[in-house]
């Protein structure tokens, strides 16, 4: 199944609350003819709009190819939240990286929140970014943690931003009975993810970066140059920088083993009141939960309420608003009579490890993908150090690239199957 277009007509958005309300930029030409540029990004998603603009503030010819729009993939469809952070916790990173390398991917995230704070502010203060982001315990046996794990950043990574919480205080923050404790983070928060991409393109486009949608890659030849083609262009290009994600397909095999594509969905309920939305979640924070198969939840400028979760094995999508509107009651029961508005999903990329996939595919070749649903401000990051990397500063990009990521068992063949079985696991044990 081509995944580019097993959900979505080709060149549209999908009918989201992100989409009704970001004007898009463009639209942008297809790619056609004999076209020559330093570097060639592919993909036109957080990771490649960041590479775009920051190589063309350092001088170089950037062109950016996107099968469908700007924005048009998990960049333009995901919960918004911006976590701090690595996707593992430090503790899990010290285990796999060793003390040192930990504390260099921490500083790493650091820096991807500032940035994309940054980025937002001067380029789509549209986005409006809004602070705090709540990790709620499903189960009591997990709260400990939360509180071992505040007192870790203060002591050893002098991080004060996180504060843990009660089941009193959890109930004061989310009006709900499902949580058991948590902590507070002020230091991540949430914004609108399709016009923060909106702002990059257009800054991109600005600074001179040459942008072509529904022009989809079918083929990337190595070498030096290396040679990217479509349907309908030749482009010759000194560097290339794979920024697919989730939607790679059949174009790099390699990375492809490494990173697999899986569905997600949100749903947006009608617009409620002020104090509608502070009885449910006190002052505009975000809110995700420790369930394998998550649920993460926070309010739109206009009172709707966005929540995504839910699992479903296949890459069609389901009836989405049938099926996000079962955990989002589990949460909220109060919400029984309301109407979802809209619902949508959209494909991300996730490793075995949860953690990014970095890669030199070639001297002139580098892929950054798998941010494994904490994506909005690492894939940031992740264009800015494809951009560092090509202007010969690669040791922050292959910091990234020094972490692990086997590939999933199987290839390509199997490793969808596997991951079902997986998740259905993981999804029992979440009703443990």
């Amino acid at each position: 199944m081509d995944i580019l277009y097993a959900n979505d007509r080709a060149g549209e958005y999908p009918r989201s609350w992100y989409a009704d309300t970001a004007d898009a930029p463009g639209p942008y030409p297809e790619a056609a003819g004999q076209l020559t540029c330093d570097v060639c990004v592919v993909g036109a998603g957080f990771t490649g709009l960041s590479a775009a603009l920051h190589l063309a503030e350092r001088g170089f010819d950037v062109i950016l190819l996107d099968a469908h729009r700007v924005g048009w993939g998990a960049s333009g469809r995901n919960g918004g939240q911006v976590g701090t952070g690595q996707r593992l916790d430090q503790e899990d990173l010290e285990k796999l990286v060793g003390l040192d390398h930990a504390r260099g991917l921490w500083e790493l995230a650091q820096e991807s929140v500032a940035l994309t704070k940054s980025l937002a502010a001067e380029h789509a203060p549209e986005a409006g970014f809004a602070p705090g982001i709540i990790h709620a315990c499903h189960r009591a046996r997990y709260v400990p943690h939360s509180r071992h794990y505040a007192e870790k950043m203060a002591r050893d990574y002098n991080y004060d931003l996180i504060r843990p919480l009660d089941r009193e205080e959890m109930r004061a923050m989310i009006g709900s009975p499902a949580y058991h404790g948590g902590d507070i983070d002020m230091g991540g928060g949430h914004l609108h993810p399709l016009r923060y991409a909106f702002g990059l393109a257009r800054a991109a486009k600005a600074r001179g970066v040459r942008i072509f949608e529904r022009s989809r890659v079918t083929g990337i030849a190595e070498g030096s140059p290396a040679v990217v083609t479509t349907d309908t262009a030749r482009i010759t290009a000194g560097h290339v920088v794979l920024a697919c994600n989730g939607y790679l397909g059949h174009l790099n095999r390699h990375v492809a083993t490494r990173v697999m594509p899986i569905n997600n969905f949100i749903v947006a309920t009608e617009p409620m009141t002020q104090d509608q939305q502070e009885s449910l979640i006190r002052n505009n924070h975000a809110v995700a939960d420790t369930k394998f198969v998550i649920n993460y939840f926070r309010f739109s400028a206009d009172h709707r309420l966005l929540f995504g979760g839910a699992e479903s094995y296949g890459y069609r999508f389901p009836d989405i608003a049938k099926l996000v509107r079962k955990p989002m009651l589990e949460i909220f029961p109060q919400l029984k009579d309301i109407r979802i508005t809209h619902a949508w999903g959209g494909t991300l990329g996730i490793t075995l490890n949860r953690m990014p996939h970095f890669e030199r595919l070639a001297g002139n070749i580098l892929s950054a993908s798998g941010y494994s649903g904490h994506g909005v401000a690492m894939a940031t990051l992740g264009g800015k150090l494809a951009a560092e990397a090509i202007a010969g500063q690669a040791e922050r990009f292959d910091l990234m690239a020094g972490v692990p990521t086997r590939p999933f068992p199987g290839g390509m063949a199997f490793r969808w199957p596997l991951l079902v079985l997986a998740m259905v696991w993981f999804s029992l044990r979440d009703r443990l």
